[in-house]
């Protein structure tokens, strides 16, 4: 049989087109989940369980709380277990955070 004679239909190029176009992705969007999956290591953003000065985790904003105010809880950024007394240098401040989604600017600040 000759292959090169061979005509496809508009049916059989249509499937062809969308399944190549959804092959991508499905790639791309499962590589993307698993990047945002990924936490640092605590030796990466320089975790320490002391606070810097009055900057510590249960000030940040990537921090999930424990149980407690005093027990160890997660974070969004480092990876095990995080002391909310401890710091980082992901530490991102709560009050930074508020300011941006309550529409202020460094123009309205006096």
């Amino acid at each position: 049989m000759n292959y090169l004679g061979k005509k496809f239909s508009r049916r059989q190029i249509i499937k062809f087109m969308a399944l190549g176009a959804t092959v991508p992705i499905v790639n791309v969007s499962s590589l993307i989940g698993q990047a945002q999956a990924a936490k640092a290591a605590k030796e990466v953003t320089k975790y320490r369980d002391e606070p810097n000065g009055e900057e510590q985790c249960s000030k940040c904003m990537q921090f999930i709380p424990g149980k407690t105010p005093e027990a160890n809880g997660e974070c969004r950024v480092v990876e095990g277990s995080i002391s909310p007394h401890g710091w980082c240098s992901a530490y991102t401040g709560k009050s930074a955070a508020s300011q941006y989604k309550s529409g202020a600017t460094f123009l309205n600040r006096q």
